[in-house]
């Protein structure tokens, strides 16, 4: 086909300065993992596919909410860490565990 330019599973993009490999990202409504640190000028390769044992904060917008299996899990650029059921963030994946509400751990999240 002509018109193909890549597989869309590694992308490289912007995600900013400082971003670490195994860093969750957005990038507008992209969503995935930084595969390496970010160089100088903030871009990384970045997994938009498979499943990443992440931090993610058993909380909502209307505050402690425990996650379920299947759960969506929302980017929030803002906190810490950016990973919650906040649906005010980016769309970022599923929770694959469970989360007590209000606690923070580290779960396995399929990637959207």
């Amino acid at each position: 086909m002509k018109n193909h330019v890549q597989k869309g599973r590694y992308l490289w993009l912007n995600v900013g300065v400082g971003v670490k490999s195994g860093d969750p990202v957005a990038v507008g409504q992209i969503t995935g993992v930084a595969t390496i640190d970010a160089d100088a000028n903030g871009y990384a390769t970045v997994d938009t596919e498979e499943v990443y044992d992440l931090s993610v904060a058993a909380v909502d917008a209307g505050g402690n909410s425990a996650v379920a299996i299947g759960d969506s899990i929302y980017y929030v650029d803002a906190d810490t860490p950016k990973l919650s059921k906040k649906n005010t963030g980016v769309l970022f994946g599923t929770a694959l565990e469970v989360i007590n509400a209000g606690a923070t751990d580290t779960i396995n999240v399929k990637l959207k």
